[in-house]
Formats: structure tokens, C-alpha cells, sequence
């Protein structure tokens, strides 16, 4: 401490030194330790050192008075309060001094003291701000200099920012103060002020926000001038920028007189206005909706008005002279400069402003392509280049809010003539038109705005410029030339003939091969490696195009190979180029071979090598593999084998990488090495391989296993001999993966493709009955150690495993009779293990389902007898295994197992599995339709018998059942259960609707267009007297929003009421029930108000521009209210609604922070269950998790009650870690998405 002191002295005596260096150097060695955190200044130190600092703002020398008020950022921090208010107030007088260099330092120390003010709440900011504002109003209001009240504006549009919610006192003071500013003199001080009166609505309440609108609304209808009045639409613009939330109920007394004045001769005043509809849509977007025609008129009026050039004359011909003659014009030619000509700012405003309308009201889009897009389209005529790339950007945001229609909508968008889709479509050839000229222009800027635009258009409409591409080359052309470009128009070019190259069919470029190869290829040889990366993507798209593999085409590319090979072969020579060149020229040499190879057969001997060098390191590797692999599959049979012998060792060793993705792509790579390469590859190559698989065939990890047995079946089907390798190492590790309950799926299939290709190969120690002794022995003789009552392994696993016996049982025919009988009589024996019964039951369901096992004696009784096991998990077996049974032979099990759901009620559920089993199996192909086409009538009128089951389980499988068989034959069966929701009863009527759940899928189907049609009857159900009956007709609701959202886009007007009717808590639901001495509550509307809340979060994902957002943030206020598990989807919904449409919650956070707040600080009661207490702590963790969602909206944070939440949450130690762990988390999940986009 003393030390310190003692060197902070020294350096203040220096200070007083007459010799301006030794000033500046000991004020900057001050610096530097203030910036120690470690730094402690006892109270005689901090009253020199802020002494001294202000005494030095007063300095001669201009670089001792910078570097002094630097010092006073850090000081604030480290000195106590008092001596930060001498500082302030210190700094508020030297801002009224004479002197005006003590009068500009003084300025930027307050400025520097307010960003340095330790934020919020804190009583230190709080006193420093009430006394800087006190000086600071009276210093706007009273000053007669224009410089100290300019200064005075910024630094309190600075405090009001920071700290607009610890002034709250100060607001009207400060409002009067600003309000005569607005009508000063000096522009500067108006436009300061508005910026002020921008930061002071945020926090200021409400009747002073209601004062500041009523004095806004009186002085624009006196309208004394035109300059005042220019102002307050400023100003207006200003506070529904930062206020829109609160703006809007002003809205229908305010819009008609911003109309009024757009009428004004005055195009500043005009564009004021404009810039004003623009904030009023962006920021109140509902409020605004009723007059969005009028502003819209407004726009495309204002978007033409250009009163000093006349466009008529503008032909072709003159426009390319017109180049030429620019540059010696300019002198003689009345120029309109921006100094006479204000009108392009109108233009610009009111470009913007349709921008804005166009990206918020998506709803709207079919309007815009009927009213807007014309305009803007004959408008990419204009002449100011600024106004020009608005109007791309306003037509490019026009396109991007297509695209979400079209993946919602699906295929049947383009018929309609009325979408959006095909009214673009319409339009293709002016928007062709009009670009075509400006890809003459010589401003590049515009250029670029044309690529975007068209970029855009490719993407929405793929296939879009098939028949415009003759009149696009030469622009493409033009702009690749060394002449005519700078690197980031090449680079965009190159970019836009990527994509285009991309959405095309190849022949249609084919014409004009000739022209684009040339620049392409001078590009790849462009020093700039942006430009040759862009390039060589360019080109390996070009040979797919010259030479498509899929395609039968009569191009004649052989011209163009050498040229493409040789630019290539250049980089990838090239060891000292940039990373992404070296791996992009590794990928177009491999899809140069790939596609052109077999007219490269010389060249291959010089580039192969240069692969084997790019695969040995280890920044390139991975890259050289895919290029590899594409070579390898290319149907040409390109002769690789020179590079086999050095590079399958090198491969292999790939395989022990830590590196996830080189070992899935190495494994791929060999798969297809040993697929079409085989003949070359030696054992000592396979056996490098097969060493390193064990490690790789694992539970953690089944995209590798799956891909390691695909390799090894490969292998079997080439090198027979190395296969009798694997019993040592590679077939322990399968058998254990049999075990792993997670094994299933491409991992489950593998495995067993690979079981039957060692099974066909027939070797020694490998035959049929070795392998099934293998797999069979987990069950029949598990380990000693196992408890009695247990399975012997998991239950996933005897599902594995069954399959792998039955797949191995297909391809024997002729072992499969003795293993089926061996089976039978294990679920017969009375002494089998629940595990073995269980076993048995599965595997002949896997062997039935492939072979027909009605000869194998009265088999069906024998697994109906199974039917009456004590074990729940057997029944469910047998169940299977009788339906998986009659798969096999379905004109004699079938009628069996209907037979017997009519006449066993006890065993009713598991035989309607049995069926269910049968209908999905039979209805997964053609011929299995086939096959049950003769029942589905029987079948059908049986399951209506079993609606009005009790059990709500059994129901459940009678609609799966019913909803399966629809899909067989929709265009009968659907009707049928249509008339079935007329059924007084409510089961039925329940079955029903469940059963139209099971018909949506998210792949198309044939019963799409039916459904489409009457979907609208099943969910009138949403109305139904029944509870149970609406909330099925909910998730199914749900279900149809999730997988296929197009057939009920146009139903949610008439559905979404009584969406949220259910969303409400209904206190007639709610009962209590007496539990011995307690009493407790049940909510029996529990289950349907989950559903709703359910429904809700989809269609925020697949709907969302249909919604109504301000209604919907209504219930979802509604559900942060209600009971723990709705409160934690809701939670979910304010992340998703924060992210998708941040301007609506901000203009409803004050609403919606107390809910969260009620969460946050509840209580459990002290004797409850530990269950309690993890609950709330889930609660408390999910709604903070909503809370920092809520702060990433811009501005957030300004809202008072925001940050009264904030100082709570601070104050509490528990919230305050969890809030601290939750933000932490939130921006590593945020950068690791970026990290997988990028």
C-alpha cells in the first residue's frame, strides 16, 4: 500500500513539472496503473490524483489534456463516491466555461465517466447521474452558445441510454427541457435532441410518453413550417423506433397526418415521412396493419418520383453510347448533384419502407407479387446507384420471403395461378429484361446487386433462367474481364455461376460452353486465391455440367478437357497456396477424373502421384480421400492402381484417427476401393484393413460400425479367404454389439447383410449352425452370476438377436425346418426360462414373417398358449410373433387371429396387436397390399366392433389398425371414417380422429390430396361436447402441424379459436379429491390444456406466418401462469418466439417478465418432498433460461422491469449463479452452431 502511494506521489510531482514531456509521460505511467486491477488508493492518494487530473484538463499542451481525461475512466472506478462527484461536478462547470478547448474535454470526461459508471441500480450511478442531469437540463434549456447545448444533448442522450431507468425523477424536467429544442434554429441541436427524446422514451412512463405524443400530434397540425414540421415526423420516426411497443395505440391519429404531409411539395419532408411508415412497420407491426394499403400507395407513388429526368429516352442504343460520352460530359451538362436534386432520397425512403413492409408481413406475400413486384421491376432503371441497390435489396427480400412458402406449401404451389410462385414465374422476363441492361452498367456495385438478385431468384425458382441464359452470358462474360472488375465482382460472378450451375439442367448451358470455359479458367489462375478458390468450385461444377455421368448428352466435350485439367493440375501442384485452394483444387482434380478420366489416360501417371502426396498430410488428407472415393465410384473405371499399393496401407491407418470424420470417409473409401477394385487390392492390403476394425465396431459409435460391416460384407464377397480371419478379433466385438441396446436401424441391417454373406460363403468353423450357436448363446446359457428372476441380457437384445437367426434361417432353407421345430418345442417345454420363451417367441415371428411356417404343426395355439405367461414381456412377444407368423401365410393365420379377437375378449389387446403387426408388415409393399386387399373389408368392419373398448390402450391399437388401413385404400376407407364421426358415441368418435393420425406421415403420399379435402371434418372435433374427444382431435391437430403443416395452413382461422378456448383453465374441470387425512387437488382439463400448448409450439415451427402473434402471445402470457408442465413448454415457446419475431415480445415484455418473475422468486415450503424442490428448480432454470432469450432482443434491456427482474436476480446468490451458468451455456451453444454452419 505504502509503496503505492509513495509511487503515485512521484508521479504527481512530476506532474507539476513545467516541461510538458515529463507531464505526459508521468500522466501516462498514472494511466497504466490506474488500469491495475489490483491497484489501491488510500484517501489522501485519491484526492491528489483526482485533484490533479483536473487540473490537468486545464493544461496548455493538447496531448496532456487527452491523456488526462483517459485517466478518468479507469480512476471512476477505483476511488470512493464522494471524490466521483467532485470529479462530475467539476467537469458540469468547466462545460459552461468561456474557454472552449476546456469546454470540448470537459464534454468528453462526462462522456468518458458515464461509459465507465458501474451499470445499473448501484447508489453511486444513481447520485452522479441525478446530479449531472440537474446541470445538464438547465445547461440546454438556458445556454445562449449552440456548442455547449450541442455537447449538453449528446452526453445526456449518452446518460439516458445507460441509465434511463435511475432518472425516472428527472424525466419531465428533462422532456421540458427538450421539447423548445426541437424547434431551434440550429439543426444539430434539433437532431441531438430528437436522439435524446429516442433514449428517454424507453424508460420514461407513461404519461409523460402520452405527454411527449399529444405535443408531437398538436404542433404537426398547426404545421407552422415545413422545417418544424420536418422535425417532429423525425421525432416521431425516432420514438417508434426505440418505443414501437409502446407507440402503437397511437397510431390510426398519427399515420393520417404523416399521409397529409407526404402530399407537400417538400421531398426532405417526404422523406422523413416515408422513413417514418418504415420504423412504424417495423416496430408496431399490428397496429400498423390497417393502414399497410395506403402506405404501400404511398411508396409505389414515391418510389417513381424523379420530377428532373425523363427515362422515356433511354433506348438500347443510346445507353451503350451513353458509357462512352459520361466522362467528358460531365463539366458542360447541368449534373444533378445532391445539392439540387433531393428527389433520390424520396426514391431511397420509400424503397426502404416497401423493404420493411415486404420482410414483416409475410402474410401478404400473394399482394406484393400482384402490386409491388411490377414497380420495383420497372424501377431497376434508376439512375442514382445508391436507390438502385435499395430496390434490389427491397425485390431480394421479396424472394427470401418466398422461399419458406414453398417447402410448407410442397408441389402444388405451381399450379395454382394465384401463388406467389407462378406470378413470378410471369414476371421472369421483365425481371430478365431490365437486368440484362444494368449487367452493361460500368458500376460495379450495381452488378453485384444484380448476381444477388438473381442468386435469389434461383434459389426460390430453381431451373428459373433455362430460357434466359443467352441473354445473362455476355453480362457474366463482361464481368469476369480484368477490364471491367475489381476481385469482389469476380468473386460474386464466380459465385452466381456456381449457383446457377448448380440449379440446372446441364444441357442448358451446353451453347454456351465456349464462352464461359476461357474466363473460368484464366480465373483459377488468378493470383488472388479468393478468386481461384471461388473459381475452382466453379469449375469442378462446370464438369459435371460439360459431362454429366447420369445423363445421356451428344455434347462433344473433349475441347475443353486439357484446358480444365491444366489450370487444375496447376494448383494442385502448388504446395505454398492457401489452405482452402489446396483442398478445392484436390476436389476438382478428383471430379475432373471422375467425369473426364477416360480421356486422361496419359495425364494420370503425373496427377496420382500428387494425390498419394496431398494423403499423406495431414491437412489435406481428409479432403484427398473424397476426392479418392469419387474417383474410385465413377462408373468410367478410371485405373487407379498405381497408387494402390502405398495408399491402401495409409488408409487403413486412417482408420486409428481420432478424427471422426476422416474415419467415416476412409471407410468409405475402401468399401468402394474393395467394391469395384478388388482383383488389385492383396491380402497383406485387406489384412492392413480387418487389423483395424475391432476397435471400431462399438456401441459409442453405430455410423461407424455400420459402415465397418458394410466393409467387411464387401470384403467376404472379393477375398472369401480373409473373411476365416475374423474369428479371433472382429466377431467377439460383433457379438457383444449384438447385445448393446442401442443397436438398430442402418447398424441392425449391416449387421445382418453381413451375417448372411459369411453364412453363403460356407466355412469352416463359420457355417450355419457355428453361427447360430454364437448368437444363441447369450440366451441359452447366460452367465451364473445372473439373479433368477432376471433376463439374461437386454430386452433390445433378443429383438437383435432374432433377427440375426431369422436372417441367417432365410438363406438356409434347408436348416430352417430343424430350427423352427427346435423353437416350438422350446416355448412348449415347461421348463424354458422366461428369457428362452421369450427368445423363441421372437425369432419365429422374424423366421415367419420371411418363410411360411404353417406346415410346422398347430404352431398359432402353441403361441397363443404364450398368450397366458405371467411374464408381460412374453405376451408382447407371442403377440408379435402371431402377427409376424401370419405374414408368412396369410390366407391361413389371418382368419385365425380375427377369429379369436371376436371370441377371447381377455386377450383382446394383444391379438389387435397381433394385427397391427400384420397390416404394417403386409401394407409396406405392393404385393403385401395385394395380398390383404380380399380382408381389409372384414378386417374393417371388425375393428369398428372394438371403438367402444373402456380401454383407452385398446383403442389406441383399433386406430392405428383403422388409420394403416386407410392408407391402403384411401380413396373408400376415408369417406367410411368420416361417417363414422356422426356416432353418438364418444369412443367412437375419439377412435376415429386418432386414427387420421396414423394416415399423416411426413413423406408424401397417395392419401395427401384426399385428406387435404376433409381434413377440416375431422378436426370440427376441436368443438365436440367431449373432452377426451378434443383433446385427441388436438394431437392430432398436432401431429398433421408437425409432419405435412400444408394441410392445415389454410384451416387455422377457422381451427385457432378453439385452439386457444382450450388453453384456458377451467375451474368446472377442476375437483378435490380426499386422500385419508389430506385432501388433493385434480385438474382433470390437465391433459387437454398440454395438448393445446403442444399445438402451439409447432406451429411456431411450421406456421408461423399465419399466426396472429400478438393473439397467440396472449395465451402463451396465460401459460406462464398455469401448472408446471405448461409453464416449461411455454418457457421453450418465449425462447422460439424471441429469436423468430423479437419486435412483438418487446412490445409485450412488461407482460410477459412478471410471470417469470412470480417463478423465480417462489418458495417451496420447508417440510416438502425432495421432488418439490427439484421441480422448482427446474422451473427457476427454464424460465432464466427464457429471460436470457428475452435480453438478446435488441433493446430489452431497456425496459424497466427488465431490469428490475435483472438487480433481483442479481441480488440472489442462487439465481444469480444459475442465471450466470444459463448465459454461459447459451453463448457456447450459439457459437458452436456457428462453428457447424461455417
Amino acid at each position: 500500500m505504502a509503496s503505492v502511494s509513495y509511487h503515485i506521489a512521484n508521479l504527481l510531482e512530476k506532474m507539476t513539472s513545467s516541461d510538458k514531456d515529463f507531464r505526459f509521460m508521468a500522466t501516462n505511467d498514472l494511466m497504466a496503473e490506474l488500469q491495475k486491477d489490483s491497484i489501491k488508493l488510500d484517501d489522501d492518494s485519491e484526492r491528489k490524483v483526482v485533484k490533479m487530473l483536473l487540473k490537468l484538463l486545464e493544461d496548455k499542451n493538447g496531448e496532456v489534456q487527452n491523456l488526462a481525461v483517459k485517466c478518468l475512466g479507469p480512476l471512476v472506478n477505483k476511488v470512493k463516491e464522494f471524490q466521483v462527484e467532485t470529479i462530475v461536478d467539476t467537469l458540469c462547470s468547466n462545460m459552461l466555461s468561456d474557454k472552449e478547448q476546456l469546454r470540448d474535454i470537459s464534454s468528453i470526461g462526462l462522456k468518458t465517466v458515464i461509459s465507465e459508471l458501474p451499470p445499473s441500480s448501484t447508489a453511486l450511478a444513481a447520485s452522479i447521474c441525478k446530479k449531472i442531469t440537474g446541470r445538464l437540463t438547465s445547461a440546454i434549456a438556458k445556454q445562449e452558445d449552440v456548442s455547449v447545448q450541442l455537447e449538453a444533448l449528446d452526453i445526456l442522450g449518452d446518460l439516458l441510454s445507460r441509465f434511463g431507468g435511475l432518472l425516472i425523477s428527472f424525466h419531465s424536467s428533462i422532456l421540458q427541457a427538450l421539447l423548445p429544442q426541437l424547434s431551434s434554429t440550429r439543426l444539430a441541436v434539433r437532431k441531438r435532441a430528437i436522439i435524446a427524446i429516442g433514449h428517454l422514451v424507453m424508460s420514461c412512463n407513461n404519461l409523460l410518453f402520452l405527454e411527449l405524443i399529444e405535443f408531437l400530434l398538436n404542433e404537426l397540425a398547426k404545421h407552422s413550417s415545413t422545417s418544424t414540421t420536418r422535425t417532429y415526423i423525425q421525432c416521431i420516426g425516432a420514438i417508434s423506433r426505440q418505443a414501437g411497443h409502446r407507440f402503437g395505440e397511437h397510431m390510426d391519429k398519427i399515420v393520417p397526418l404523416i399521409v397529409r404531409f407526404c402530399k407537400e411539395e417538400d421531398d426532405e419532408l417526404r422523406e422523413y415521412c416515408l422513413q417514418a411508415f418504415e420504423s412504424f412497420v417495423k416496430r408496431c407491426p399490428k397496429e400498423v396493419l390497417p393502414f399497410m394499403p395506403e402506405i404501400i400507395e404511398i411508396c409505389l407513388e414515391y418510389i417513381c418520383h424523379d420530377p428532373n429526368y425523363n427515362y422515356d429516352d433511354d433506348d438500347e442504343s443510346a445507353m451503350d453510347t451513353e458509357i462512352e460520352e459520361e466522362e467528358e460530359e460531365g463539366s458542360e451538362e447541368e449534373e444533378y448533384s445532391d445539392d439540387d436534386d433531393m428527389s433520390w432520397k424520396v426514391r431511397r425512403a420509400a424503397a426502404k419502407c416497401l423493404d420493411a413492409i415486404m420482410a414483416t408481413r409475410h402474410d401478404m406475400l400473394a399482394d406484393f407479387y400482384k402490386i409491388i413486384s411490377p414497380a420495383l421491376i420497372a424501377r431497376f432503371k434508376e439512375r442514382e446507384e445508391n436507390v438502385k441497390a435499395d430496390i434490389f435489396h427491397a425485390y431480394i427480400t421479396l424472394l427470401r420471403q418466398t422461399r419458406p412458402t414453398i417447402v410448407a406449401a410442397g408441389a402444388e404451389t405451381m399450379e395454382d395461378e394465384e401463388s406467389p410462385l407462378a406470378v413470378l414465374q410471369c414476371h421472369l422476363p421483365e425481371i430478365i429484361r431490365a437486368v440484362h441492361k444494368q449487367l452493361k452498367e460500368k458500376s460495379i456495385k450495381t452488378r453485384q446487386g444484380c448476381f444477388m438478385l438473381l442468386t435469389e431468384l434461383v434459389l426460390v425458382l430453381p431451373g428459373a433462367l433455362t430460357n434466359h441464359l443467352t441473354s445473362l452470358i455476355p453480362g457474366i462474360h463482361y464481368s469476369l474481364g480484368d477490364k471491367n472488375s475489381s476481385s469482389n465482382m469476380k468473386i460474386d460472378t464466380l459465385s452466381f455461376l456456381h449457383t446457377i450451375l448448380v440449379h440446372h439442367s446441364p444441357s442448358v448451358f451446353h451453347p454456351h460452353i465456349k464462352v464461359l470455359v476461357p474466363p473460368i479458367v484464366h480465373a483459377v489462375g488468378d493470383p488472388f486465391y479468393k478468386i481461384t478458390s471461388e473459381a475452382l468450385l466453379v469449375t469442378q461444377q462446370l464438369v459435371k455440367v460439360i459431362r454429366p455421368l447420369d445423363l445421356k448428352v451428344s455434347f462433344d466435350y473433349k475441347p475443353y478437357v486439357k484446358d480444365l485439367y491444366a489450370c487444375t493440375l496447376k494448383r494442385l501442384k502448388a504446395a505454398d497456396i492457401d489452405q482452402e485452394v489446396k483442398e478445392r483444387a484436390i476436389s476438382c482434380m478428383g471430379q475432373i477424373m471422375c467425369n473426364l478420366g477416360d480421356s486422361l489416360m496419359t495425364e494420370m501417371n503425373e496427377c496420382m502421384p500428387i494425390f498419394l502426396e496431398r494423403l499423406k498430410n495431414e491437412i489435406t488428407r481428409l479432403t484427398t480421400v473424397k476426392a479418392l472415393t469419387m474417383i474410385a465410384s465413377s462408373p468410367l473405371q478410371i485405373d487407379i492402381r498405381s497408387i494402390l499399393d502405398e495408399g491402401v496401407p495409409i488408409l487403413a491407418s486412417f482408420l486409428r484417427k481420432n478424427q471422426r470424420a476422416l474415419k467415416l470417409c476412409t471407410l468409405l473409401c475402401l468399401d468402394v476401393l474393395v467394391k469395384n477394385y478388388g482383383h488389385a487390392l492383396t491380402p497383406g492390403m485387406i489384412n492392413d484393413m480387418m487389423k483395424e476394425m475391432p476397435p471400431l465396431i462399438n456401441e459409442n459409435d453405430l455410423h461407424v460400425t455400420q459402415l465397418t460391416l458394410h466393409l467387411l460384407t464387401s470384403i467376404s464377397q472379393i477375398h472369401k479367404a480373409s473373411i476365416s480371419n475374423i474369428q479371433t478379433d472382429i466377431l467377439p466385438q460383433i457379438l457383444i454389439i449384438i447385445q448393446s441396446p442401442l443397436l438398430q436401424g442402418g447398424a441392425l441391417n449391416a449387421l445382418l447383410e453381413f451375417f448372411q454373406a459369411v453364412v453363403k460363403l460356407d466355412l469352416n468353423k463359420l457355417g450355419f449352425r457355428d453361427l447360430l450357436q454364437m448368437l444363441i448363446t447369450p440366451v441359452y446359457n447366460p452367465p451364473q452370476n445372473q439373479p433368477a428372476a432376471a433376463f439374461s441380457i437386454h430386452k433390445q437384445a433378443f429383438h437383435s438377436i432374432a433377427k440375426c437367426v431369422a436372417a441367417l434361417t432365410v438363406i438356409s432353407p434347408s436348416e430352417a425346418t430343424n430350427v423352427v421345430s427346435q423353437f416350438v418345442s422350446d416355448v412348449k417345454n415347461a421348463k424354458s426360462t422366461d428369457s428362452i420363451v421369450l427368445f423363441s417367441l421372437l425369432a419365429l415371428g422374424e423366421i415367419g414373417k420371411h418363410l411360411d411356417l404353417s406346415t410346422h404343426g398347430d404352431i398359432q395355439n402353441v403361441i397363443l398358449e404364450s398368450f397366458s405367461s405371467p411374464n408381460e414381456e412374453v405376451k408382447s412377444a407371442a403377440s408379435y410373433a402371431l402377427g409376424n407368423i401370419s405374414v408368412g401365410n396369410l390366407p391361413k393365420f389371418l382368419p385365425f387371429v380375427l377369429q379369436e379377437i371376436e371370441n377371447q375378449p381377455k386377450r383382446q389387446y394383444l391379438l389387435l396387436h397381433s394385427l397391427k403387426e400384420i397390416i404394417s408388415c403386409e401394407s409396406s409393399s405392393p404385393s403385401g397390399v395385394e395380398t390383404l386387399s380380399p380382408y381389409v373389408q372384414t378386417i374393417w368392419s371388425m375393428l369398428f366392433n372394438h371403438c367402444e373398448c373402456p380401454e383407452e390402450g385398446t383403442r389406441n391399437v383399433v386406430s392405428e389398425c383403422l388409420g394403416k388401413l386407410t392408407l391402403i385404400d384411401p380413396a373408400n376407407l376415408l369417406g367410411n371414417l368420416r361417417q363414422h364421426l356422426d356416432i353418438p358415441s364418444a369412443l367412437t368418435r375419439s377412435t376415429v380422429v386418432t386414427a387420421i393420425k396414423f394416415t399423416i406421415s411426413d413423406q408424401p403420399q397417395g392419401i395427401d390430396t384426399l385428406l387435404r379435402g376433409c381434413i377440416g371434418d375431422f378436426l370440427k372435433t376441436l368443438h365436440d361436447p367431449d373432452l377426451n374427444v378434443r383433446r385427441v382431435a388436438l394431437v392430432t391437430f398436432n401431429s398433421a402441424a408437425h409432419n405435412k403443416p400444408s394441410l392445415i395452413r389454410d384451416l387455422l382461422d377457422s381451427v385457432l379459436p378453439h385452439l386457444y378456448n382450450e388453453t384456458k383453465v377451467r375451474k368446472e374441470l377442476i375437483r378435490e379429491v380426499e386422500m385419508g387425512p389430506f385432501k388433493h387437488t385434480l385438474d382433470d382439463g390437465l391433459d387437454i390444456r398440454k395438448a393445446a400448448f403442444e399445438c402451439m409450439y409447432t406451429l411456431l415451427d411450421s406456421c408461423l406466418d399465419r399466426l396472429d402473434i400478438f393473439e397467440f402471445l396472449n395465451h402463451v402470457e396465460d401459460g406462464l401462469k398455469d401448472h408446471y408442465d405448461i409453464k416449461m413448454l411455454t418457457y421453450l415457446m418465449l425462447v422460439r418466439l424471441a429469436h423468430l419475431c423479437p419486435s412483438a415480445v418487446l412490445q409485450r415484455l412488461d407482460r410477459l417478465v412478471e410471470p417469470l418473475r412470480a417463478t423465480c422468486t417462489t418458495k417451496v415450503k420447508a417440510h416438502s418432498v425432495k421432488q418439490e424442490f427439484e421441480k422448482q428448480d427446474e422451473l427457476k432454470r427454464s424460465a432464466l433460461r427464457a429471460v436470457v432469450a428475452l435480453l438478446n432482443i435488441p433493446d430489452a434491456d431497456k425496459s424497466p422491469q427488465m431490469n428490475e427482474f435483472l438487480t433481483q436476480i442479481k441480488s440472489s446468490s442462487e439465481l444469480a449463479a444459475m442465471f450466470e451458468h444459463i448465459q454461459k451455456d447459451a453463448i457456447s451453444t450459439s457459437d458452436t452452431t456457428l462453428m457447424d454452419t461455417s
